[in-house]
C-alpha cells in the first residue's frame, strides 16, 4: 500500500506540468491587514491564476474557448496557452481587483467586511517588488504604473496580482475571521501557502495556513495562536513529506532498543534543526542543482537506514556515538529540505521570523514523534506476537523504504544532472 502511495505521487509529480495551462507557477498568497481607527487596510499579493482559471467561456467561433477576464489565449504546439492581456487590465484594472476582493472574506462579529478597492498592480514573475513586510507592501503601490512595461508575452501562470483594500468600520476590530472562496480548480492549489500577517496594538502577529481558505484563520492579538499556525504546519509538513516518514520509520525499524533508539532521534533532531535555520537564512549553495543534490542525498539516507536494518553486519562495531553522529549527518541533508519548504512560505526580512522558525521546528519534532510512536506501537504489537513477527515487520519497512527510496535516487540524479 505504502509502495502504490509513492507511486502514484511520483508519478503525478512528473505529469503535472505537461497538463495544466493555467499554472500555479508561484504558490503563495499574502495578507498584510493594518489596524485602523476606522477599520482595516489590507494588502494582497496572490497569483494570477486564483482569479481568472475557472472563469473561461464556452467555445467561440474560432473553436477555442472564450479567454477569462484580463487573459487571452491561443494554441501553441497544439495546446492552449493563456496570456495576461495588459490592455484590459490599463482600461479596469479596478475590476480585476474587484475579482479578489469578492473572493476574501474578512468577518467580524458585525458580520461580512465589504471591501474597497484603493489600488491594483499586476507583475510578471522575476520584476515584483519585495512583499515580506508591510512596509514593502505599501511601497510596491506607490508606483504610478499598473504594470510594467514589456515586450513580450507574460503567461497567466507567470503574473501576480497586488491589491490594496479598504474595510470602513466605526469602530476598532480586535479579532476577525479571513477566509477566501476562491477555487480555481488547479493542481497544486491544496498546496498554496497563506501567510497572514496582522498589524495591531501591540505589534504583529503571523499566521500560517494552507490551502484554498476555506476553513477560515481567526485572527485575534494572540500570540500563541500566531505561533500555533506555524507548529500545525510543521507537523504537516513532516506526515505529508514521504521522504522524511520513511526514513523516520527506518530509524525506528532499525533501533533494537529504547536506548538505541533515542540517540538516533536525538542525532538527527540536532542535524536537522541546525540546517533548517542554515538553510532558510541562504547559508548555502545558491545554484539551481543544489535543490536536486538535496534531494537526492535525502533518497541515499534512506537506503542508508534501510540496509543497516535489514543488513545486521553493517552495525556491528558500531557505537552508539558513531551512530549519533551518522544520523546527526543525515539530520544536516533533510533539515536543509525543511528549509526549502519554509523558504517558499516566509522571506528573511518577515517580521517574528524566529518564532516562526522556531514554532515550525516545534511542528516537525511533534510530526516526528508521533511516527515514532506509531511505529513503535506496531513493532512491538508484533514483538508480542513472537520475535519472528517483529523481526518480519522490520525487515519490511526497511525493504519498502529501500525500493521506493532507489527509485527516488534515480529520478532525482536525472533531475540533478539537468542542472549541472
Amino acid at each position: 500500500m505504502l509502495f502504490r502511495a509513492a507511486c502514484i505521487l511520483l508519478l503525478a509529480s512528473i505529469a503535472l506540468p505537461a497538463t495544466a495551462h493555467f499554472l500555479l507557477n508561484l504558490n503563495v498568497r499574502i495578507f498584510h491587514v493594518e489596524h485602523r481607527t476606522n477599520g482595516l487596510e489590507a494588502y494582497v499579493r496572490m497569483p494570477m491564476p486564483y482569479l481568472v482559471a475557472d472563469k473561461t467561456g464556452p467555445s467561440a467561433d474560432s473553436g477555442l474557448p472564450k479567454p477569462a477576464p484580463y487573459t487571452t489565449n491561443r494554441m501553441e504546439e497544439n495546446r492552449l496557452v493563456h496570456y495576461v492581456d495588459f490592455t484590459q487590465i490599463q482600461k479596469d484594472a479596478t475590476g480585476l481587483g474587484e475579482m479578489l476582493g469578492d473572493g476574501i472574506d474578512l468577518v467580524t462579529e458585525s458580520g461580512k467586511l465589504q471591501a474597497t478597492i484603493k489600488a491594483v498592480r499586476v507583475y510578471p514573475l522575476g520584476s515584483e517588488p519585495g512583499f515580506a513586510t508591510l512596509d514593502e507592501a505599501i511601497a510596491a503601490f506607490t508606483s504610478e504604473q499598473i504594470y510594467p512595461e514589456l515586450d513580450q508575452l507574460t503567461y497567466v501562470g507567470d503574473a501576480v496580482v497586488d491589491v490594496k483594500l479598504e474595510y470602513d468600520l466605526d469602530a476598532p476590530v480586535y479579532q476577525y475571521q479571513l477566509a477566501s472562496s476562491l477555487n480555481p480548480g488547479l493542481p497544486g492549489q491544496d498546496d498554496t501557502a497563506n501567510l497572514v500577517l496582522d498589524y495591531g496594538p501591540g505589534g504583529v502577529q503571523v499566521y500560517r495556513a494552507r490551502g484554498l481558505l476555506t476553513e477560515p484563520v481567526v485572527v485575534s492579538r494572540s500570540a500563541l495562536s500566531a505561533f500555533a499556525t506555524f507548529i500545525k504546519e510543521g507537523v504537516r509538513h513532516i506526515l505529508e513529506g514521504l521522504d522524511h516518514v520513511l526514513f523516520v520509520l527506518c530509524l525506528v525499524a532499525g533501533s533494537l532498543s529504547l536506548k538505541g533508539l533515542l540517540w538516533r532521534v536525538t542525532g538527527f533532531t540536532i542535524g536537522h534543526s541546525i540546517t533548517l535555520s542554515a538553510g532558510f537564512f541562504g547559508f548555502v549553495p545558491s545554484g539551481s542543482w543544489f535543490v536536486p543534490a538535496v534531494e537526492t542525498g535525502i533518497a541515499l539516507s534512506i537506503i542508508y537506514v534501510a540496509a543497516i536494518t535489514i543488513l545486521p553486519r553493517m552495525r556491528s562495531p558500531v557505537t552508539e556515538l558513531v551512530t549519533f553522529f551518522i544520523t546527526s549527518f543525515i539530520g544536516l541533508i533533510h533539515g536543509l529540505g525543511f528549509s526549502f519548504v519554509l523558504q517558499n512560505i516566509l522571506k528573511v526580512s518577515s517580521p517574528n521570523i524566529w518564532q516562526s522558525l522556531l514554532a515550525f521546528n516545534i511542528g516537525i519534532e511533534i510530526g516526528q514523534l508521533l511516527i515514532i510512536f506509531g511505529a513503535g506501537l506496531i513493532l512491538w504489537f508484533l514483538g508480542a506476537i513472537s520475535m519472528r513477527a517483529s523481526r518480519l515487520g522490520r525487515l519490511s519497512i526497511a525493504a519498502a523504504s529501500g525500493f521506493i527510496a532507489t527509485i527516488w535516487v534515480f529520478d532525482r540524479a536525472a533531475s540533478l544532472v539537468t542542472q549541472i
